[in-house]
Protein backbone atom coordinates (compact mmCIF):
# COMPACT_ATOMS: atom_id res chain seq x y z
CA UNK A 1 0.00 0.00 0.00
CA UNK A 2 1.65 3.48 -1.07
CA UNK A 3 1.73 6.57 1.19
CA UNK A 4 -0.95 8.41 -0.97
CA UNK A 5 -3.65 5.46 0.07
CA UNK A 6 -2.76 5.12 3.49
CA UNK A 7 -3.55 8.85 3.46
CA UNK A 8 -7.12 8.42 1.93
CA UNK A 9 -8.24 5.16 4.25
CA UNK A 10 -7.04 6.28 7.39
CA UNK A 11 -9.27 8.98 7.97
CA UNK A 12 -12.33 6.79 6.92
CA UNK A 13 -11.14 4.30 9.58
CA UNK A 14 -11.31 7.06 12.13
CA UNK A 15 -15.03 8.33 10.84
CA UNK A 16 -16.04 4.34 11.56
CA UNK A 17 -14.81 4.90 15.08
CA UNK A 18 -16.30 7.93 15.88
CA UNK A 19 -19.65 7.50 14.43
CA UNK A 20 -19.98 5.12 17.28
CA UNK A 21 -19.14 7.81 19.89
CA UNK A 22 -22.48 9.68 20.88
CA UNK A 23 -22.12 10.10 24.43
CA UNK A 24 -18.94 11.27 25.52
CA UNK A 25 -17.36 14.50 23.56
CA UNK A 26 -13.93 14.75 25.16
CA UNK A 27 -13.20 11.10 24.39
CA UNK A 28 -14.71 11.48 20.41
CA UNK A 29 -12.89 14.76 20.61
CA UNK A 30 -9.33 13.06 21.60
CA UNK A 31 -9.61 9.70 18.93
CA UNK A 32 -10.40 12.63 16.21
CA UNK A 33 -7.22 14.45 17.11
CA UNK A 34 -5.44 11.21 17.23
CA UNK A 35 -6.10 10.36 13.73
CA UNK A 36 -6.06 13.66 12.54
CA UNK A 37 -2.40 13.89 14.17
CA UNK A 38 -1.44 10.05 12.72
CA UNK A 39 -2.75 11.75 8.87
CA UNK A 40 -0.47 14.94 9.06
CA UNK A 41 2.55 12.66 10.33
CA UNK A 42 1.90 9.98 7.30
CA UNK A 43 2.04 12.77 5.05
CA UNK A 44 5.63 13.71 5.72
CA UNK A 45 6.94 9.99 4.76
CA UNK A 46 5.21 10.72 1.58
CA UNK A 47 6.04 14.45 0.91
CA UNK A 48 9.83 12.97 1.87
CA UNK A 49 9.82 10.06 -1.01
CA UNK A 50 8.50 12.75 -3.36
CA UNK A 51 11.02 13.65 -6.18
CA UNK A 52 10.35 16.63 -8.03
CA UNK A 53 12.81 15.77 -11.07
CA UNK A 54 11.04 12.55 -11.37
CA UNK A 55 7.88 10.95 -13.21
CA UNK A 56 5.01 13.23 -13.51
CA UNK A 57 2.54 11.37 -10.93
CA UNK A 58 3.96 9.25 -8.59
CA UNK A 59 2.31 7.12 -5.41
CA UNK A 60 0.56 5.61 -8.85
CA UNK A 61 -2.02 2.90 -7.87
CA UNK A 62 -4.48 1.79 -10.22
CA UNK A 63 -7.41 -1.05 -9.88
CA UNK A 64 -9.94 -1.89 -12.33
CA UNK A 65 -13.46 -0.51 -11.48
CA UNK A 66 -15.67 -0.11 -14.69
CA UNK A 67 -12.95 -2.11 -17.42
CA UNK A 68 -15.76 -1.82 -19.67
CA UNK A 69 -15.87 1.75 -19.75
CA UNK A 70 -12.42 1.91 -19.18
CA UNK A 71 -12.68 3.32 -15.85
CA UNK A 72 -10.72 2.61 -12.76
CA UNK A 73 -9.95 3.29 -9.38
CA UNK A 74 -6.51 5.65 -10.14
CA UNK A 75 -4.67 7.46 -7.76
CA UNK A 76 -1.31 9.93 -8.09
CA UNK A 77 0.11 13.03 -7.22
CA UNK A 78 2.32 15.30 -8.44
CA UNK A 79 3.86 18.80 -6.84
CA UNK A 80 0.36 20.77 -6.98
CA UNK A 81 -1.61 18.04 -5.63
CA UNK A 82 1.36 17.29 -3.03
CA UNK A 83 1.46 20.59 -1.40
CA UNK A 84 -2.82 20.83 -1.44
CA UNK A 85 -2.86 17.14 0.20
CA UNK A 86 -0.24 18.59 2.92
CA UNK A 87 -2.19 21.82 4.01
CA UNK A 88 -4.95 19.55 4.26
CA UNK A 89 -3.19 16.98 6.57
CA UNK A 90 -2.24 20.28 8.41
CA UNK A 91 -5.43 22.50 9.15
CA UNK A 92 -7.42 19.60 9.77
CA UNK A 93 -6.21 19.14 13.29
CA UNK A 94 -6.67 22.85 14.15
CA UNK A 95 -10.13 22.62 13.09
CA UNK A 96 -10.68 19.66 15.50
CA UNK A 97 -8.66 22.25 18.09
CA UNK A 98 -11.14 24.98 17.83
CA UNK A 99 -14.33 22.81 18.64
CA UNK A 100 -15.57 24.01 22.69
CA UNK A 101 -13.47 27.25 21.84
CA UNK A 102 -14.32 29.11 18.77
CA UNK A 103 -17.17 26.34 17.85
CA UNK A 104 -19.92 25.35 20.09
CA UNK A 105 -22.36 22.81 18.76
CA UNK A 106 -26.04 22.86 18.59
CA UNK A 107 -28.46 21.95 21.05
CA UNK A 108 -28.48 18.07 20.94
CA UNK A 109 -25.57 17.33 18.53
CA UNK A 110 -22.85 14.67 19.07
CA UNK A 111 -18.55 16.10 18.82
CA UNK A 112 -18.43 12.53 17.50
CA UNK A 113 -20.84 12.69 14.52
CA UNK A 114 -19.20 16.05 13.67
CA UNK A 115 -15.89 15.45 13.91
CA UNK A 116 -16.62 12.20 11.86
CA UNK A 117 -17.99 14.06 8.58
CA UNK A 118 -14.62 16.30 9.31
CA UNK A 119 -12.83 12.90 8.77
CA UNK A 120 -14.71 12.28 6.21
CA UNK A 121 -14.32 15.28 3.93
CA UNK A 122 -10.74 15.09 4.61
CA UNK A 123 -10.25 11.38 2.89
CA UNK A 124 -13.00 12.81 0.09
CA UNK A 125 -10.65 16.08 -0.69
CA UNK A 126 -7.38 14.19 -0.78
CA UNK A 127 -8.60 11.72 -3.20
CA UNK A 128 -10.09 14.30 -5.30
CA UNK A 129 -6.91 15.94 -5.46
CA UNK A 130 -5.01 12.74 -6.46
CA UNK A 131 -7.56 11.29 -9.11
CA UNK A 132 -6.04 10.04 -12.34
CA UNK A 133 -9.06 8.70 -13.90
CA UNK A 134 -11.60 11.90 -15.11
CA UNK A 135 -14.59 9.61 -14.35
CA UNK A 136 -13.44 8.82 -10.30
CA UNK A 137 -12.42 12.75 -10.18
CA UNK A 138 -16.07 13.76 -11.02
CA UNK A 139 -17.67 10.98 -8.67
CA UNK A 140 -15.27 12.17 -5.84
CA UNK A 141 -15.98 15.93 -6.73
CA UNK A 142 -20.05 15.07 -6.45
CA UNK A 143 -19.49 13.13 -3.37
CA UNK A 144 -17.32 15.38 -0.94
CA UNK A 145 -20.31 17.76 -1.11
CA UNK A 146 -22.32 15.40 1.02
CA UNK A 147 -20.25 15.48 4.03
CA UNK A 148 -19.59 19.78 3.51
CA UNK A 149 -23.56 19.39 3.31
CA UNK A 150 -24.29 17.94 6.73
CA UNK A 151 -21.56 19.87 8.48
CA UNK A 152 -23.04 23.40 7.14
CA UNK A 153 -26.87 22.38 7.63
CA UNK A 154 -26.49 20.48 10.75
CA UNK A 155 -24.28 22.66 12.70
CA UNK A 156 -24.24 26.13 11.20
CA UNK A 157 -25.89 29.11 11.97
CA UNK A 158 -29.63 30.69 11.92
CA UNK A 159 -29.68 30.20 8.29
CA UNK A 160 -27.62 27.08 7.87
CA UNK A 161 -30.41 25.15 5.42
CA UNK A 162 -30.31 27.90 3.22
CA UNK A 163 -26.63 27.87 3.31
CA UNK A 164 -26.12 24.25 2.93
CA UNK A 165 -28.69 23.84 -0.13
CA UNK A 166 -26.88 26.87 -2.24
CA UNK A 167 -24.02 25.52 -1.70
CA UNK A 168 -24.95 22.00 -2.92
CA UNK A 169 -26.81 22.86 -5.97
CA UNK A 170 -24.49 25.43 -6.64
CA UNK A 171 -21.39 22.45 -6.99
CA UNK A 172 -23.81 19.78 -7.70
CA UNK A 173 -25.53 21.46 -10.71
CA UNK A 174 -21.42 22.45 -12.22
CA UNK A 175 -20.40 18.55 -11.95
CA UNK A 176 -23.03 17.53 -13.95
CA UNK A 177 -21.81 20.09 -16.44
CA UNK A 178 -18.37 18.72 -16.31
CA UNK A 179 -19.61 15.59 -16.78
CA UNK A 180 -20.89 16.41 -20.00
CA UNK A 181 -18.05 17.43 -21.05
CA UNK A 182 -16.13 14.05 -19.71
CA UNK A 183 -17.99 12.56 -21.87
CA UNK A 184 -17.46 14.49 -24.83
CA UNK A 185 -13.73 13.62 -24.04
CA UNK A 186 -13.91 9.76 -23.68
CA UNK A 187 -15.74 9.88 -27.29
CA UNK A 188 -12.76 11.29 -28.74
CA UNK A 189 -10.83 8.04 -27.61
CA UNK A 190 -10.36 6.07 -30.97
CA UNK A 191 -11.27 2.23 -30.31
CA UNK A 192 -12.16 1.75 -26.65
CA UNK A 193 -12.88 4.43 -24.68
CA UNK A 194 -10.90 5.38 -21.55
CA UNK A 195 -11.16 8.29 -18.86
CA UNK A 196 -7.24 8.08 -17.82
CA UNK A 197 -5.96 11.12 -17.50
CA UNK A 198 -2.88 10.84 -19.33
CA UNK A 199 -4.35 9.10 -22.24
CA UNK A 200 -7.19 12.10 -22.52
CA UNK A 201 -4.50 14.66 -22.38
CA UNK A 202 -3.00 13.09 -25.67
CA UNK A 203 -6.33 12.60 -27.50
CA UNK A 204 -8.29 15.64 -26.81
CA UNK A 205 -5.49 18.56 -27.21
CA UNK A 206 -5.49 17.50 -30.61
CA UNK A 207 -8.95 17.72 -31.07
CA UNK A 208 -10.48 20.53 -33.65
CA UNK A 209 -10.70 23.98 -31.73
CA UNK A 210 -14.41 24.36 -31.93
CA UNK A 211 -14.83 21.03 -29.84
CA UNK A 212 -12.19 21.75 -27.36
CA UNK A 213 -13.87 25.10 -26.88
CA UNK A 214 -17.04 23.13 -26.19
CA UNK A 215 -15.08 20.73 -23.64
CA UNK A 216 -13.46 23.47 -22.00
CA UNK A 217 -16.45 25.22 -20.98
CA UNK A 218 -18.34 22.24 -19.42
CA UNK A 219 -14.68 21.07 -16.59
CA UNK A 220 -13.97 25.33 -16.57
CA UNK A 221 -17.72 26.20 -15.56
CA UNK A 222 -17.78 23.04 -12.66
CA UNK A 223 -13.95 24.53 -11.29
CA UNK A 224 -15.31 28.41 -11.65
CA UNK A 225 -18.33 27.65 -9.72
CA UNK A 226 -15.63 25.70 -6.98
CA UNK A 227 -13.38 28.46 -7.03
CA UNK A 228 -14.87 30.91 -6.60
CA UNK A 229 -14.66 32.71 -9.85
CA UNK A 230 -16.92 35.76 -10.26
CA UNK A 231 -20.19 35.38 -11.36
CA UNK A 232 -19.98 32.23 -9.89
CA UNK A 233 -19.59 32.99 -5.97
CA UNK A 234 -22.30 33.98 -4.56
CA UNK A 235 -22.90 30.78 -2.73
CA UNK A 236 -19.54 31.29 -0.96
CA UNK A 237 -19.89 34.12 1.90
CA UNK A 238 -23.43 32.44 2.61
CA UNK A 239 -21.90 29.01 2.82
CA UNK A 240 -18.67 30.79 4.76
CA UNK A 241 -21.11 32.87 6.98
CA UNK A 242 -23.11 30.69 8.65
CA UNK A 243 -20.75 27.26 8.34
CA UNK A 244 -19.36 26.47 11.71
CA UNK A 245 -15.57 28.18 12.01
CA UNK A 246 -13.63 24.93 11.55
CA UNK A 247 -15.72 24.29 8.36
CA UNK A 248 -15.75 27.95 7.33
CA UNK A 249 -11.66 27.16 7.61
CA UNK A 250 -11.99 23.65 5.78
CA UNK A 251 -14.48 25.55 2.63
CA UNK A 252 -12.27 28.51 2.54
CA UNK A 253 -8.58 26.62 2.75
CA UNK A 254 -9.14 23.63 1.15
CA UNK A 255 -12.62 22.88 -0.80
CA UNK A 256 -12.51 26.02 -3.50
CA UNK A 257 -9.00 24.41 -4.42
CA UNK A 258 -10.56 22.21 -6.01
CA UNK A 259 -11.64 24.71 -8.67
CA UNK A 260 -7.90 26.16 -9.14
CA UNK A 261 -6.77 23.00 -9.10
CA UNK A 262 -8.84 21.89 -11.70
CA UNK A 263 -7.91 24.79 -14.10
CA UNK A 264 -4.56 23.49 -13.75
CA UNK A 265 -4.63 19.62 -13.72
CA UNK A 266 -7.80 19.60 -16.41
CA UNK A 267 -8.57 22.50 -18.36
CA UNK A 268 -5.00 24.15 -19.48
CA UNK A 269 -3.12 20.54 -20.42
CA UNK A 270 -6.62 18.70 -21.47
CA UNK A 271 -7.84 21.86 -23.62
CA UNK A 272 -4.44 23.99 -24.64
CA UNK A 273 -6.10 26.10 -27.48
CA UNK A 274 -9.36 26.70 -25.94
CA UNK A 275 -7.41 28.05 -22.73
CA UNK A 276 -5.18 30.23 -24.73
CA UNK A 277 -8.08 31.05 -27.14
CA UNK A 278 -11.10 31.85 -23.85
CA UNK A 279 -7.55 33.17 -21.47
CA UNK A 280 -9.28 36.56 -21.86
CA UNK A 281 -12.46 35.87 -20.50
CA UNK A 282 -10.65 34.17 -17.92
CA UNK A 283 -8.47 37.34 -17.01
CA UNK A 284 -11.22 39.55 -16.84
CA UNK A 285 -13.29 38.01 -14.37
CA UNK A 286 -10.23 37.08 -12.63
CA UNK A 287 -9.09 40.97 -12.05
CA UNK A 288 -13.04 41.68 -11.74
CA UNK A 289 -12.93 39.61 -9.01
CA UNK A 290 -9.81 41.13 -7.23
CA UNK A 291 -11.28 44.25 -7.28
CA UNK A 292 -15.50 43.06 -6.26
CA UNK A 293 -13.87 41.26 -3.72
CA UNK A 294 -11.53 43.78 -2.38
CA UNK A 295 -14.20 46.47 -2.35
CA UNK A 296 -17.07 44.44 -1.02
CA UNK A 297 -15.09 43.00 2.06
CA UNK A 298 -14.11 46.75 2.96
CA UNK A 299 -17.85 47.24 3.32
CA UNK A 300 -18.74 43.88 4.90
CA UNK A 301 -19.91 44.30 9.15
CA UNK A 302 -19.80 40.95 9.57
CA UNK A 303 -16.57 39.18 10.08
CA UNK A 304 -17.00 35.74 8.44
CA UNK A 305 -18.63 37.08 5.20
CA UNK A 306 -15.49 39.36 5.62
CA UNK A 307 -13.59 36.49 5.14
CA UNK A 308 -15.61 34.97 2.48
CA UNK A 309 -14.96 38.49 0.07
CA UNK A 310 -11.00 38.37 0.74
CA UNK A 311 -10.98 34.77 -0.48
CA UNK A 312 -12.91 36.03 -3.67
CA UNK A 313 -10.34 38.50 -4.12
CA UNK A 314 -7.40 36.09 -3.73
CA UNK A 315 -8.87 33.32 -6.12
CA UNK A 316 -8.93 36.37 -8.69
CA UNK A 317 -5.36 36.70 -8.33
CA UNK A 318 -4.84 32.99 -8.52
CA UNK A 319 -6.85 32.57 -11.57
CA UNK A 320 -4.69 35.55 -13.18
CA UNK A 321 -1.67 33.72 -12.64
CA UNK A 322 -2.48 30.24 -13.95
CA UNK A 323 -4.22 32.00 -17.23
CA UNK A 324 -0.95 34.12 -17.78
CA UNK A 325 0.72 31.05 -18.63
CA UNK A 326 4.23 32.20 -17.56
CA UNK A 327 6.43 29.88 -15.35
CA UNK A 328 6.72 32.90 -12.40
CA UNK A 329 2.45 33.34 -12.88
CA UNK A 330 1.65 29.98 -12.24
CA UNK A 331 4.33 29.29 -9.49
CA UNK A 332 2.95 31.75 -7.95
CA UNK A 333 -0.40 31.14 -8.32
CA UNK A 334 0.07 27.54 -6.77
CA UNK A 335 2.12 28.57 -3.41
CA UNK A 336 -0.96 30.89 -3.50
CA UNK A 337 -3.39 28.33 -3.07
CA UNK A 338 -0.89 26.95 -0.24
CA UNK A 339 -0.40 30.35 1.08
CA UNK A 340 -4.08 31.38 1.32
CA UNK A 341 -4.83 28.30 3.23
CA UNK A 342 -2.52 29.32 6.41
CA UNK A 343 -3.03 32.73 5.81
CA UNK A 344 -7.02 32.80 5.75
CA UNK A 345 -7.40 29.76 7.65
CA UNK A 346 -5.68 31.54 10.13
CA UNK A 347 -7.89 34.96 10.06
CA UNK A 348 -10.66 32.49 10.46
CA UNK A 349 -9.39 30.61 13.31
CA UNK A 350 -8.55 33.70 14.79
CA UNK A 351 -11.66 35.68 14.21
CA UNK A 352 -13.32 32.68 15.15
CA UNK A 353 -11.87 33.22 18.90
CA UNK A 354 -12.61 36.75 18.88
CA UNK A 355 -16.70 35.85 18.08
CA UNK A 356 -16.51 33.13 20.78
CA UNK A 357 -15.76 35.39 23.48
CA UNK A 358 -18.04 38.60 22.27
CA UNK A 359 -21.10 36.33 21.12
CA UNK A 360 -21.49 38.42 18.02
CA UNK A 361 -20.02 38.51 14.58
CA UNK A 362 -20.56 41.45 13.86
CA UNK A 363 -17.47 44.34 13.30
CA UNK A 364 -19.41 47.49 14.78
CA UNK A 365 -19.85 44.96 18.17
CA UNK A 366 -16.57 45.28 19.10
CA UNK A 367 -13.43 47.88 19.84
CA UNK A 368 -10.47 48.38 21.99
CA UNK A 369 -10.17 44.85 22.50
CA UNK A 370 -6.46 44.37 22.13
CA UNK A 371 -6.44 46.12 26.06
CA UNK A 372 -8.22 43.43 27.26
CA UNK A 373 -6.57 40.28 25.07
CA UNK A 374 -3.21 41.47 23.43
CA UNK A 375 -2.06 37.41 22.72
CA UNK A 376 -5.27 37.46 20.44
CA UNK A 377 -4.71 40.70 19.09
CA UNK A 378 -1.23 39.90 17.95
CA UNK A 379 -2.07 36.96 16.76
CA UNK A 380 -4.89 38.41 14.83
CA UNK A 381 -2.35 41.22 13.22
CA UNK A 382 -0.06 38.35 11.93
CA UNK A 383 -2.78 36.66 9.82
CA UNK A 384 -3.91 40.16 9.04
CA UNK A 385 -0.66 40.83 7.46
CA UNK A 386 -0.04 37.70 5.94
CA UNK A 387 -3.47 38.13 4.38
CA UNK A 388 -2.56 41.63 2.76
CA UNK A 389 1.02 39.96 1.43
CA UNK A 390 3.40 42.05 3.47
CA UNK A 391 7.19 41.50 2.77
CA UNK A 392 8.20 38.59 5.23
CA UNK A 393 5.28 36.62 5.32
CA UNK A 394 4.05 33.87 3.04
CA UNK A 395 1.51 35.53 0.72
CA UNK A 396 4.24 38.09 -0.12
CA UNK A 397 6.34 36.08 -2.45
CA UNK A 398 3.22 34.04 -4.06
CA UNK A 399 1.24 37.39 -4.75
CA UNK A 400 4.89 38.83 -5.86
CA UNK A 401 5.61 36.00 -8.34
CA UNK A 402 2.07 36.08 -9.96
CA UNK A 403 2.24 40.02 -10.52
CA UNK A 404 5.66 39.91 -11.93
CA UNK A 405 4.99 36.73 -13.69
CA UNK A 406 1.69 38.44 -15.67
CA UNK A 407 3.25 41.55 -16.47
CA UNK A 408 5.05 39.80 -19.02
CA UNK A 409 2.35 38.80 -21.12
CA UNK A 410 -1.12 40.90 -19.52
CA UNK A 411 0.40 43.92 -18.70
CA UNK A 412 -2.97 45.50 -17.99
CA UNK A 413 -4.50 42.94 -16.37
CA UNK A 414 -1.60 43.04 -13.84
CA UNK A 415 -1.67 46.56 -13.59
CA UNK A 416 -5.49 46.76 -12.36
CA UNK A 417 -4.94 43.48 -9.62
CA UNK A 418 -2.01 45.61 -8.23
CA UNK A 419 -4.88 48.05 -7.29
CA UNK A 420 -6.35 45.19 -5.13
CA UNK A 421 -2.91 44.99 -2.85
CA UNK A 422 -3.73 48.43 -2.05
CA UNK A 423 -7.43 47.34 -1.15
CA UNK A 424 -6.04 44.64 1.12
CA UNK A 425 -4.08 47.01 2.91
CA UNK A 426 -7.05 49.06 3.28
CA UNK A 427 -9.50 46.62 4.64
CA UNK A 428 -7.34 44.60 6.86
CA UNK A 429 -5.82 47.62 8.58
CA UNK A 430 -9.81 48.77 8.78
CA UNK A 431 -10.66 45.53 10.74
CA UNK A 432 -8.17 45.45 12.85
CA UNK A 433 -8.50 49.46 13.83
CA UNK A 434 -12.19 48.58 14.14
CA UNK A 435 -12.32 45.31 16.09
CA UNK A 436 -8.28 46.11 18.51
CA UNK A 437 -8.01 50.20 18.64
CA UNK A 438 -8.91 52.98 20.86
CA UNK A 439 -11.41 52.59 24.10
CA UNK A 440 -12.71 49.41 24.88
CA UNK A 441 -16.61 49.64 23.04
CA UNK A 442 -19.12 47.95 21.34
CA UNK A 443 -22.24 45.94 22.61
CA UNK A 444 -19.68 42.92 22.31
CA UNK A 445 -17.48 44.20 24.71
CA UNK A 446 -19.64 46.82 27.08
CA UNK A 447 -22.53 45.59 29.07
CA UNK A 448 -24.57 47.70 31.68
CA UNK A 449 -23.50 46.07 35.05
CA UNK A 450 -20.09 43.95 36.01
CA UNK A 451 -19.28 41.15 37.30
CA UNK A 452 -15.93 39.61 39.39
CA UNK A 453 -12.59 41.19 37.16
CA UNK A 454 -14.67 43.84 35.27
CA UNK A 455 -13.28 47.33 35.01
CA UNK A 456 -15.58 50.29 35.34
CA UNK A 457 -15.19 52.64 32.60
CA UNK A 458 -18.08 55.85 33.34
CA UNK A 459 -17.94 56.72 29.70
CA UNK A 460 -18.82 53.60 28.24
CA UNK A 461 -20.30 51.48 31.35
CA UNK A 462 -19.35 48.12 32.96
CA UNK A 463 -16.49 46.53 30.74
CA UNK A 464 -17.32 42.25 30.33
CA UNK A 465 -14.50 39.67 31.61
CA UNK A 466 -13.34 39.04 28.36
CA UNK A 467 -9.88 36.47 28.53
CA UNK A 468 -6.66 36.81 26.14
CA UNK A 469 -5.59 33.38 24.63
CA UNK A 470 -5.20 30.44 27.00
CA UNK A 471 -2.34 28.21 26.46
CA UNK A 472 -4.24 25.51 24.18
CA UNK A 473 -5.41 27.73 21.97
CA UNK A 474 -1.65 29.69 21.46
CA UNK A 475 -0.52 25.75 20.59
CA UNK A 476 -2.80 25.54 17.75
CA UNK A 477 -2.10 28.96 16.55
CA UNK A 478 1.65 28.89 16.89
CA UNK A 479 2.34 25.92 14.10
CA UNK A 480 0.42 28.20 11.76
CA UNK A 481 2.76 31.54 12.73
CA UNK A 482 5.89 29.49 12.11
CA UNK A 483 4.83 28.47 8.57
CA UNK A 484 3.45 32.28 7.48
CA UNK A 485 6.80 33.73 8.64
CA UNK A 486 8.97 30.44 7.61
CA UNK A 487 7.46 30.25 4.08
CA UNK A 488 7.82 33.94 3.85
CA UNK A 489 11.49 33.93 4.25
CA UNK A 490 11.95 30.92 3.06
CA UNK A 491 9.86 29.24 0.86
CA UNK A 492 12.21 27.19 -1.48
CA UNK A 493 11.01 23.61 -0.56
CA UNK A 494 7.38 24.67 -1.55
CA UNK A 495 8.87 26.39 -5.22
CA UNK A 496 11.09 23.34 -5.84
CA UNK A 497 8.69 21.23 -5.37
CA UNK A 498 5.94 22.63 -7.71
CA UNK A 499 8.28 23.88 -10.22
CA UNK A 500 8.69 20.78 -12.75
CA UNK A 501 4.90 19.97 -12.45
CA UNK A 502 4.08 23.71 -13.46
CA UNK A 503 6.41 23.16 -16.50
CA UNK A 504 5.03 20.10 -17.20
CA UNK A 505 1.59 22.09 -16.88
CA UNK A 506 2.45 24.84 -19.43
CA UNK A 507 4.30 22.82 -21.78
CA UNK A 508 1.26 20.92 -22.29
CA UNK A 509 -0.08 24.21 -23.31
CA UNK A 510 2.47 25.74 -25.23
CA UNK A 511 2.79 22.32 -27.27
CA UNK A 512 -0.64 21.77 -28.19
CA UNK A 513 -2.27 22.29 -31.70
Amino acid sequence: MTWLLALILLPLVGAVVLSGMRKNDNDALHVALAFAVLEFFLMIPMWATYHPSGARLQQTTTMDWIPAFGIHLSFGVDGIALIMIAVITFLVPIVMGMLGRADKLPEGRSAGGYLALILVQEALTIAVFAATDVFLFYVLFEIMLIPMYFLIGGYGGANRQYAAVKFFLYSFLGGLIMLASAIGAYALVPGKGTFDWATLVTVVRDAPLSTQIWLFLGFFLAFAIKAPLVPFHTWLPDAAGEAPIGVAVLIVGVLDKVGTFGFLRYCLPMFPQASKTLAPLVLVLAVIGVLYGSILAAGQQDMKRFVAYVSIAHFGFIALGIFAFTQQATVGSVTYMLNHSLATGMLIVVLGLVISRGGSTRISDYGGMYKVTPLLGGMLLIAGLSTLSLPGTNSFVSEFLVLLGAFETQPVYAILATVGMVLAAAYVLWLYQRLMTGPVRGNALVGAGGGPGTAMTPELGARKTIRDLGGKEITILVPMVVLIIGLGFYPKPVLDTVGPSVQATLSAVQGGH
